[in-house]
């Protein structure tokens, strides 16, 4: 359960870690370095090393000298709720003032910081409490809980196969752009098929359409997928 402690009372800089943090871990089993925490930020690994040693003094993070980088159970309910909150302004953008899902990001990584907890839940309600957020990355409830679909990397797929799209990661809106044009969309049915010998890429087929899609590594990591069922 997220605390009664808002997130509103540590810093925007604090926040912003605690939520890179998080979502490097949310579709990843990788351990988190300071070294990925600096590139995803685009801040000095110096930084990065001081920041993460004040964290861990207020605890909010495990960090062992050279170490992974790890949550503690207080830091989680701080990341989760930053989450939250960057995925309902997302979806707010997209649902109620005509953004594109490939405009939401640096705008909600503005606004994410600046609006009160009630704000938050404001929007949640006017929205019908929404469980994904446009690029379907779930969306924490009021509680903290978070339901994850059962999606593995479209890269994983199998020549064949019919999948739904669960989730499209939103770190390239160009990729974006290019999914969005061609019909790759949360929700959208995909049949795979397998591409050129030794291009390295899959074709696809979306949403019954006859177009071949080809897609390479840059977009087959970034996209989740689910198994259809024949009847599908």
């Amino acid at each position: 359960m997220i605390s009664d402690v808002s997130v509103t009372q540590l810093s925007d800089s604090a926040q912003n870690y605690l939520k890179i943090i998080f979502s490097l871990n949310e579709w990843s089993d990788e351990a988190v370095s300071p070294t990925v925490i600096a590139e995803k930020a685009g801040v000095k690994l110096s930084t990065v090393s001081g920041a993460m040693s004040k964290l861990r003094q207020q605890g909010l993070l495990n960090h062992a000298p050279y170490g992974a980088v790890s949550l503690t159970a207080l830091g989680r309910e701080y990341a989760v709720a930053m989450v939250r909150r960057h995925r309902l302004i997302e979806t707010f953008l997209v649902q109620m003032l005509g953004y594109r899902w490939d405009q939401v990001h640096e705008e909600a990584e503005q606004l994410e910081h600046a609006v009160s907890d009630f704000m938050v839940q404001r929007i949640d309600e006017l929205l019908g409490y929404p469980t994904r957020d446009p690029h379907g990355d779930p969306i924490p409830t009021a509680e903290g809980a978070i339901s994850f679909p059962a999606a593995t990397l479209l890269a994983q797929a199998k020549p064949g196969q019919k999948v739904r799209v669960e989730r499209i990661s939103d770190a390239d809106s160009e990729l974006l752009q290019y999914f969005s044009e061609n019909g790759i969309i949360v929700g959208a049915q995909l049949n795979i098929a397998t591409g050129e010998p030794f291009s390295d890429t899959l074709e696809v087929t979306a949403n019954g359409e006859p177009t071949v899609i080809r897609l390479g590594a840059r977009a087959t990591e970034a996209v989740w997928v689910s198994p259809l069922d024949s009847t599908d």
